[in-house]
């Protein structure tokens, strides 16, 4: 009597072999090419929060991933960045994929955030469109009214890109997807469920928490505004999924600035 097998899921996060010409699109989604593109944002968004000191604009994920680390008794304040690094440099060594970053690809990502922002405040311009314009304000009231200063702005949208994804994406859609593929769901209704579930979670956060907008169910306001987050969530679901963890924390640090000035 032959042994069973155990059982082998097929990672839906996995690409095919790629040719020399495709490198670019594999390159920017190793786990160690996001680390390296997103670290000058998590740095700057660190240290503009400590240098802003108590008028910063602290991520609410940011703020929710500390209190569950204190929770567990670690509320050391570089710790949380330097979780996310150790997420990211464990996941790319779990990959055995070269330990090199090129240039080249660090500014093809730029310039592929940069698109991707645009297209998603686009979205956003379209949406408008569908609601009355009396009710709908424009795009910088995204923003809390503690926001009017540039630099505070700017550090916020930088803690929202990065904590945003890791939180939402990185931590969530991943947990989800491993679950629902222990369940024997497929691949790509895995991913799907998840981005679905996660993305509901994300827009729901934005009215949770002493600094979230008023959750008031019968404003034309609250429904613009969740259903516009629920197919960010979305959107930056399937960036992640596709285009990995830096290409996702890029856009959406990209469009929260865009936002905010246009």
């Amino acid at each position: 009597m032959s042994q069973a097998e155990p059982a082998v899921f097929d990672d839906p996060f996995e690409s095919p072999e790629l040719s020399p010409s495709e490198s670019y699109w594999e390159i920017s989604r190793q786990p160690l090419t996001s680390l390296v593109f997103i670290a000058p944002l998590l740095a700057t968004y660190e240290l503009g929060v400590l240098l802003l000191g108590p008028s910063a604009i602290r991520n609410g994920a940011d703020v929710w991933l500390r209190q569950v680390l204190e929770l567990i008794g670690f509320g050391q304040y570089f710790l949380l960045p330097a979780v996310c690094v150790c997420i990211l440099l464990g996941w790319h060594h779990t990959t055995r994929q070269p330990w090199e970053v090129a240039p080249s690809v660090l500014k093809g990502m730029v310039c592929e955030c940069v698109v991707l922002a645009i297209g998603l405040r686009f979205l956003l311009h379209l949406q408008s469109g569908l609601f009355d314009p009396s009710v709908v304000p424009p795009p910088a009231a995204l923003l809390s009214a503690e926001t009017q200063e540039t630099t505070r702005r700017l550090v916020g949208f930088l803690g929202a890109g990065v904590y945003e994804e890791l939180l939402f994406r990185l931590i969530l859609l991943s947990a989800v997807v491993w679950v629902l593929r222990s369940l024997d769901f497929a691949p790509a209704a895995s991913v799907f469920t998840a981005a679905l579930a996660t993305s509901l979670f994300f827009a729901l956060a934005h009215y949770l928490g002493p600094h979230a907008e008023a959750l008031d169910w019968q404003s034309h306001w609250f429904w613009f505004t969740f259903v516009f987050r629920f197919l960010a969530g979305m959107f930056f679901s399937l960036l992640f999924v596709i285009r990995g963890f830096g290409i996702a924390a890029g856009a959406h640090a990209g469009y929260d600035i865009l936002v905010g000035i246009w």
